[in-house]
């Protein structure tokens, strides 16, 4: 399966993923993670996330995506770079 981003390693549990503008909406499918995480844009953005019986929300500071729990990015303008780091 290929994944919608670029991953860069930064650290054991700390990465960049780089999401391009012109990948299709319907790549950013639910789906959960085997980890907590939080994520944090690294600038400005339009691009959404949504959690599972959650209305879609703005990613400004860190977000928590806990373990098991279904989730989505939904795309805005322009290419999107964020830092997530695995909480494990």
């Amino acid at each position: 399966m290929t994944l919608p981003f670029q991953e860069t390693k930064l650290g054991d549990n700390t990465f960049i993923r780089e999401f391009v503008q012109d990948t299709d909406s319907g790549e950013f499918t639910w789906h959960r993670d085997r980890e907590s995480r939080t994520i944090e844009s690294i600038g400005e953005t339009d691009w959404l996330i949504q959690i599972d019986n959650e209305l879609p929300k703005e990613i400004k500071g860190e977000v928590f995506i806990p373990m098991g729990v279904y989730h989505r990015l939904i795309k805005g303008s322009g290419d999107f770079k964020v830092k997530l780091t695995k909480l494990i």
